[in-house]
């Protein structure tokens, strides 16, 4: 299943018509159609932002990896994309089934419950994990209140990587506060960003957040697409979601949150690679920025809840 928008080259052209040929079943999810007259049927602006990969039932992986070109050829100025994923055994793979049936069955006329009754393998010794669906039609609030809990669980260190960042106010303060606390609170940006727009808005949150203690560190080595957050070394959250209002309030999501010490080791280890890579922002730098710099900024952030 591919997002009939985010996905429209693949589903125009030939491969997607191989794919159906050699026995794939395929199906977009929210379709398109006339672009003017589905707003009168329903709203154009939800889209299927899931990434989500179940095999045999027991195997899962989730992260933010699309199915596409690593160099994103589309867009070969921003090349590579940097981004992270995880493999999940055991019974949290039935989690990730149920999140992929409800979005097949609710675009096709397959029923494909049975997948979801089959008897789980024999479960192995391992950790917690909690699969996080959501989605504008399932508590849209879901997820930022995920985020902004594990912000104020916080005692001793808080990172978090993100390619969009386009916070409310809930958000941004929760951030703010865990950096207040004494909580050694980084948070990494990809230095060019594919979206303008949203790459502006995101800077123009950063005089706060620096003045409340936070770390910023901008990546180098390409579009750093990876969407993590750790937690004091212990708890750990990856997935499709960006730390912005698209992703938070119009878009379908899956995320995992993990309690275990040697994962989350695991992911903090690949951000402080990331970081390695980055360049530190300051107050100063950003208080040296041109008044209209920082009008432009300001500007985006108002269209944030575009964005």
């Amino acid at each position: 299943m591919a997002d009939a928008l985010g996905s429209r080259n693949l589903v125009g052209s030939s491969h997607w018509s191989d794919l159906r040929a050699a026995g794939v079943h395929v199906a977009t999810a929210l379709p398109i159609g006339n672009p003017l007259l589905r707003p009168l049927r329903s709203r154009i602006d939800l889209r299927n932002h899931r990434k989500i990969v179940v095999i045999d039932n027991h195997i899962t992986y989730c992260g933010s990896q699309n199915c596409a070109d690593p160099e994103f050829l589309g867009k070969a100025k921003y090349a590579p994309w940097v981004d992270i994923v995880a493999r999940f055994d055991g019974p949290i793979a039935r989690q990730n089934q149920r999140l992929f049936a409800a979005d097949w069955m609710a675009q096709t006329n397959e029923d494909i419950v049975d997948r979801l009754l089959q008897p789980l393998p024999a479960i192995e010794p391992g950790f917690v994990a909690q699969v996080i669906g959501t989605g504008p039609t399932i508590r849209n609030s879901a997820m930022p209140e995920v985020f902004e809990t594990l912000m104020y669980t916080a005692r001793r260190e808080l990172t978090i990587t993100t390619p969009y960042f386009v916070p409310d106010d809930g958000m941004l303060a929760a951030i703010c506060t865990s950096a207040r606390r004494g909580v050694e609170t980084t948070m990494i940006f990809p230095a060019r960003n594919d979206s303008h727009f949203v790459s502006a808005a995101s800077r123009s949150y950063y005089r706060d957040l620096l003045a409340a203690g936070v770390r910023i560190f901008e990546y180098e080595g390409g579009l750093l697409h990876a969407k993590t957050l750790t937690l004091d070394g212990e708890l750990a959250l990856i997935g499709s979601a960006n730390m912005d209002r698209r992703s938070f309030d119009l878009n379908y999501e899956n995320n995992i949150l993990v309690y275990d010490a040697e994962l989350t080791a695991a992911i903090r280890s690949r951000q402080h690679e990331y970081r390695a890579h980055s360049r530190s922002v300051t107050l100063e730098g950003v208080e040296s920025w041109s008044a209209g710099r920082h009008l432009l900024n300001n500007a985006m952030a108002m269209l944030g809840p575009v964005l």
